[in-house]
């Protein structure tokens, strides 16, 4: 079972600070081999949504109120350990990041910079594609928003 927590930077530990980015730097730099800068001073205004297994960080999301990212309230790096994701943890943080939203942000306008190749993954939670496809950090991106 995957249990979530909300929190705000200072509420973290610093065992969940050095976890999560172990864990997006797992995915983000290694596995997608993407050289990019993760800390990028956003994470101090975010809400970060913590899917813990076994008290073990498996599932992150980091939440911006409006204005912060973008003139709507965004989930951005969304990440799931890869000996978890047969577990459909990412459905779960994602359906909690959009629940955390409406209950901290008082909204249900949420805009993401989604990576193009999950397109169908977010339309499952009602996004919709805006534009056209662009490269981010190397990899093609698609700008999404529920309204």
């Amino acid at each position: 079972m995957l249990k979530i927590y909300v929190k705000k930077y200072n509420e973290l530990t610093i065992s969940e600070l050095y976890s999560l980015l172990q864990l997006r730097s797992e995915v983000f730099i290694v596995e997608q081999d993407c050289v990019y800068q993760d800390l990028d001073g956003k994470d101090q205004i975010s809400l970060h949504v913590i899917g813990k297994k076994n008290n073990k960080i498996v599932a992150y999301t980091r939440l911006f109120k409006q204005g912060d990212y973008f003139k709507e309230a965004s989930i951005g790096r969304v990440v799931v350990d890869k000996n978890v994701r047969h577990l459909k943890y990412g459905s779960f943080i994602m359906k909690e990041s959009i629940t955390a939203i409406q209950n901290h942000f008082n909204t249900k306008k949420i805009q993401i910079s989604a990576q193009l190749y999950l397109e169908g993954f977010y339309n499952s939670f009602g996004f919709k594609a805006i534009g056209n496809s662009y490269l981010e950090d190397g990899i093609p991106h698609i700008g999404m928003k529920i309204n």
